[in-house]
């Protein structure tokens, strides 16, 4: 299975500023392109710092001396990598309580940008793709599954899952596996099975 990644689903003309920029410039750049924060990057293109419109108000409210990028922005810049998967940017988003990553390539230049609205794509892709990927992909290639014996509905991002499998421990593995789907909001598990081969916890009695 191929993952959609940052490179996937970013900006890739992304709007920056110089460290010169001033106030009123960012302001309206925020406004013209209809974005809640923009990259500062350095003469080599290289992203230093983030001016959001929190940072703009905050310097508003406190009255300070900044008036330029470089005093207003947020530094460093919390960047991502075209390369990453979209979880792993998702992540940092929520680490970071940011809504915007910019994303640098090797040498740290800026190349695009990440936002939360891009990572809603994923969630808006069709349920014929979702229900074709777990067919082929996960059951077929990589699980070794007949496709005829399993049903798979896709309803909204919403997978039900039924049928029957050999073996109990393929089950959670199952789950798991259609869940990593990209464009997948939850599994409905409505499986059977044939062999209950899960191990048993001696102490308790308990299925592991």
């Amino acid at each position: 299975m191929r993952h959609r990644s940052v490179a996937d689903l970013m900006t890739p003309t992304a709007v920056s500023v110089q460290r010169g920029t001033t106030f009123k410039e960012i302001a309206r750049l925020l406004d013209e392109f209809g974005v809640t924060a923009v990259p500062v990057v350095d003469e080599k293109g290289c992203a230093v710092g983030v001016v959001s419109e929190a940072d703009l108000l905050r310097r508003r409210n406190a009255r300070s001396g900044a008036n330029t990028a470089v005093g207003l922005m947020s530094h460093p810049a919390i960047t991502a990598a075209p390369e990453w998967s979209v979880v792993r940017a998702a992540r940092v988003m929520e680490k970071h309580k940011v809504k915007r990553l910019p994303v640098v390539d090797n040498n740290g230049r800026l190349i695009g940008v990440l936002s939360r609205s891009d990572l809603l794509q994923l969630f808006l892709r069709r349920d014929h793709a979702i229900q074709e990927e777990i067919l082929e992909e996960v059951l077929t290639h990589t699980l070794r599954l007949s496709p005829s014996s399993l049903t798979v509905e896709v309803a909204d991002g919403l997978v039900t899952l039924s049928g029957t499998v050999g073996r109990h421990s393929l089950v959670p593995i199952i789950l798991r596996l259609c869940r990593s789907v990209d464009g997948v909001v939850d599994v409905i598990n409505r499986l059977n099975y044939e062999q209950d081969d899960m191990p048993v916890d001696v102490r308790t009695g308990i299925q592991r």
